[in-house]
């Protein structure tokens, strides 16, 4: 059995992989504390509810399973929230990271994939961003990925313990046959708040800055399928089974949107006119993030499906018309 160990595997990004693992003959074992994830988006694999800062549950899924490797999702990502509490994300992302990679060396358990995040980089000096690009993040959060991606590089060379790190843009879509989606609480994350609003949820979507240097005046996001990221991830892993050094890999599919562009998309998609409003600035959020994932097409041999924003609003959109209430429905 090729048991890998999922934390936040009950989450949105954690749940998607999960299937994608079982569908390829793996056996995922969950470690997640609910916080932000479901429990009803639990279905392959066994669940452990719990979090990785504890050593003795740690200790029990090792003692129980035959963990080949880890796929580590067990993060806080609101970045604004990080701005305001920086020593949360400070505590989980990094001190509980930390922990389950010294728990992991004492069970020679030797290869993990993290999933890091675009927000490494900041405002971006040019677009796209290759892997190369300068590390200038501007919030905690982006501050706290960083950091993980630097101690596996410094346990890499200490203790030979190997690392895929996938710098992912802005994850979005849902499950193509219906079984999962994104249901966060609180929701800030701009497509399912969008399709909140088609639903009649929600009034209008606020505008965070509309005097951005960008075409229209609002961000520019790099937006990449749910599907297509559990995709690399499963690269990745197999990359690593078979002996590779690492590394890191940014993902995305070359190509920004900006809020505007989403809110009309989405209004297509759904049949909708979705009502907007403007409102101030978000601290922490640059202007344009788009990237270039020429290096994990080339090393990893990843083909993504999804490769414009109709077709990744589309699947997200039958989840949400058919789970208007999320898994809370």
């Amino acid at each position: 059995m090729k048991a890998i160990l999922v934390t936040g595997g009950a989450g949105y990004i954690g749940s998607h992989m999960c299937k994608y693992l079982a569908n390829k003959g793996y056996y995922p074992v969950v470690l997640d504390n609910l916080v932000h994830g479901h429990r009803e988006a639990v279905k392959w694999g066994v669940f452990y509810c719990g979090s990785i800062q504890d050593q003795d549950l740690l200790q029990q899924i090792f003692n129980n399973h035959n963990i080949l490797a880890v796929m580590h999702f067990a993060a806080y990502c609101y970045v604004g929230e990080s701005v305001e509490k920086p020593g949360k994300y400070y505590r989980n992302n990094v001190a509980n990271t930390l922990r389950l990679l010294e728990t992991m060396l004492e069970n020679n358990i030797g290869k993990i994939i993290f999933s890091s995040s675009c927000s490494i980089f900041g405002e971006p000096d040019k677009v796209p961003i290759g892997e190369s690009h300068p590390q200038n993040p501007i919030n905690p959060y982006g501050r706290s990925k960083l950091m993980v991606e630097r101690i596996l590089d410094d346990m890499d060379v200490a203790h030979g313990l190997k690392s895929i790190r996938l710098r992912y843009f802005n994850a979005a879509g849902a499950d193509p046959d219906g079984e999962l989606g994104e249901d966060h609480e609180p929701e800030t994350h701009l497509i399912p708040l969008v399709l909140k609003t088609a639903l009649g949820q929600r009034d209008c979507v606020n505008i965070f800055g509309t005097d951005y240097p960008t075409a229209d005046g609002t961000c520019v996001r790099d937006y990449i399928h749910i599907n297509d990221l559990a995709q690399a991830h499963l690269l990745g892993l197999e990359k690593l089974l078979d002996g590779s050094p690492g590394g890191c890999f940014n993902l995305g599919i070359g190509k920004g949107y900006s809020i505007n562009e989403v809110i009309e998309t989405a209004g297509r998609v759904a049949g909708k006119t979705i009502n907007s409003q403007p409102a101030d600035r978000r601290p922490g959020d640059p202007a344009t993030l788009i990237t270039t994932s020429e290096k994990a097409i080339r090393e990893l041999g990843w083909s993504p499906r999804y490769s414009d924003l109709h077709s990744i609003i589309e699947t997200a959109w039958r989840w949400h018309r058919n789970n208007p209430h999320g898994w809370g429905g």
